[in-house]
Protein backbone atom coordinates (compact mmCIF):
# COMPACT_ATOMS: atom_id res chain seq x y z
CA UNK A 1 0.00 0.00 0.00
CA UNK A 2 1.67 3.29 -0.78
CA UNK A 3 2.40 6.18 1.73
CA UNK A 4 0.71 8.77 0.09
CA UNK A 5 -2.34 7.15 -1.86
CA UNK A 6 -2.42 5.57 -5.31
CA UNK A 7 0.49 5.65 -7.58
CA UNK A 8 0.88 7.65 -10.39
CA UNK A 9 0.95 5.57 -13.32
CA UNK A 10 0.23 7.35 -16.67
CA UNK A 11 -1.04 5.83 -19.49
CA UNK A 12 1.10 4.28 -22.53
CA UNK A 13 1.54 6.76 -25.82
CA UNK A 14 0.50 5.45 -29.00
CA UNK A 15 3.03 4.31 -31.23
CA UNK A 16 4.09 7.36 -33.41
CA UNK A 17 3.41 7.13 -37.31
CA UNK A 18 6.14 7.48 -40.00
CA UNK A 19 8.23 10.69 -39.60
CA UNK A 20 7.51 12.14 -42.94
CA UNK A 21 3.80 12.35 -44.79
CA UNK A 22 5.32 13.67 -47.78
CA UNK A 23 6.46 11.27 -50.79
CA UNK A 24 9.43 12.96 -51.55
CA UNK A 25 11.40 10.20 -49.74
CA UNK A 26 10.33 7.65 -52.45
CA UNK A 27 11.73 10.39 -55.20
CA UNK A 28 14.70 9.80 -57.06
CA UNK A 29 17.73 11.94 -56.53
CA UNK A 30 17.30 13.96 -59.81
CA UNK A 31 13.23 14.95 -59.41
CA UNK A 32 14.11 15.73 -55.83
CA UNK A 33 16.85 18.28 -57.06
CA UNK A 34 14.25 19.83 -59.17
CA UNK A 35 11.29 19.78 -57.08
CA UNK A 36 13.32 21.40 -54.40
CA UNK A 37 16.16 23.24 -56.17
CA UNK A 38 19.54 23.71 -55.19
CA UNK A 39 20.24 26.89 -56.35
CA UNK A 40 17.73 29.30 -54.32
CA UNK A 41 18.44 32.44 -56.59
CA UNK A 42 19.21 35.77 -54.32
CA UNK A 43 16.60 36.60 -51.67
CA UNK A 44 14.33 39.28 -52.60
CA UNK A 45 11.51 41.22 -51.37
CA UNK A 46 8.94 43.57 -51.84
CA UNK A 47 8.37 47.17 -49.58
CA UNK A 48 6.32 49.90 -50.78
CA UNK A 49 6.06 48.84 -53.89
CA UNK A 50 9.46 48.36 -54.68
CA UNK A 51 11.57 44.91 -55.51
CA UNK A 52 14.66 44.85 -53.90
CA UNK A 53 17.38 41.92 -53.79
CA UNK A 54 20.23 41.33 -52.08
CA UNK A 55 23.37 40.94 -53.71
CA UNK A 56 27.12 40.99 -52.39
CA UNK A 57 26.05 41.53 -49.00
CA UNK A 58 23.71 45.00 -50.07
CA UNK A 59 20.27 45.56 -50.68
CA UNK A 60 19.63 46.71 -54.55
CA UNK A 61 16.37 48.02 -55.95
CA UNK A 62 15.78 45.58 -59.17
CA UNK A 63 13.57 48.48 -60.79
CA UNK A 64 17.04 50.33 -61.16
CA UNK A 65 15.42 53.33 -58.45
CA UNK A 66 16.48 53.32 -55.09
CA UNK A 67 14.50 55.44 -52.71
CA UNK A 68 13.60 57.58 -55.52
CA UNK A 69 17.10 58.12 -56.52
CA UNK A 70 18.48 56.59 -59.95
CA UNK A 71 21.58 53.97 -59.03
CA UNK A 72 23.60 56.14 -60.92
CA UNK A 73 23.07 58.93 -59.34
CA UNK A 74 23.70 56.93 -55.88
CA UNK A 75 26.75 55.88 -57.42
CA UNK A 76 28.04 59.43 -58.45
CA UNK A 77 26.78 60.95 -55.17
CA UNK A 78 28.89 58.65 -53.57
CA UNK A 79 31.85 59.34 -55.61
CA UNK A 80 31.61 62.80 -55.07
CA UNK A 81 31.08 62.61 -51.53
CA UNK A 82 34.36 60.27 -51.05
CA UNK A 83 36.11 63.38 -53.00
CA UNK A 84 35.06 65.63 -50.75
CA UNK A 85 36.23 63.66 -47.69
CA UNK A 86 39.57 63.17 -49.39
CA UNK A 87 39.83 66.75 -50.22
CA UNK A 88 38.40 67.70 -46.30
CA UNK A 89 41.09 65.55 -44.98
CA UNK A 90 43.84 67.29 -47.19
CA UNK A 91 42.41 71.17 -45.80
CA UNK A 92 42.50 69.66 -42.40
CA UNK A 93 46.39 68.85 -42.56
CA UNK A 94 47.55 72.06 -44.59
CA UNK A 95 45.17 73.59 -41.07
CA UNK A 96 47.36 71.29 -38.95
CA UNK A 97 51.12 72.28 -40.76
CA UNK A 98 50.06 76.10 -41.02
CA UNK A 99 49.32 76.00 -36.70
CA UNK A 100 53.04 74.02 -36.72
CA UNK A 101 54.81 76.84 -38.58
CA UNK A 102 52.62 79.91 -37.06
CA UNK A 103 53.74 78.03 -33.31
CA UNK A 104 57.04 77.76 -34.95
CA UNK A 105 57.51 81.40 -35.82
CA UNK A 106 55.85 82.94 -32.77
CA UNK A 107 57.88 80.79 -30.75
CA UNK A 108 61.32 82.31 -32.58
CA UNK A 109 59.78 85.41 -32.77
CA UNK A 110 59.66 85.36 -28.89
CA UNK A 111 63.02 84.36 -28.34
CA UNK A 112 64.27 87.15 -30.69
CA UNK A 113 61.99 89.75 -28.75
CA UNK A 114 64.09 88.35 -25.63
CA UNK A 115 67.31 88.67 -27.10
CA UNK A 116 66.69 92.18 -28.13
CA UNK A 117 65.40 93.30 -24.84
CA UNK A 118 68.83 91.92 -23.30
CA UNK A 119 70.87 93.32 -25.59
CA UNK A 120 69.19 97.04 -24.93
CA UNK A 121 69.69 96.35 -21.29
CA UNK A 122 73.48 95.42 -21.83
CA UNK A 123 73.57 98.75 -23.96
CA UNK A 124 72.32 100.48 -21.36
CA UNK A 125 74.27 99.84 -18.88
CA UNK A 126 77.43 100.67 -20.85
CA UNK A 127 76.08 103.89 -21.12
Amino acid sequence: MPLFGSTFSPKKTPPRKSASLSNLHNLDRSTREVELGLDYGTPTMNLAGQSLKFENGKWIAETGVSGGVDRREAQRLRRRNQQLEEENNLLRLKVAILLDMLSETTAESHLMEKELDELKSVSRRRK
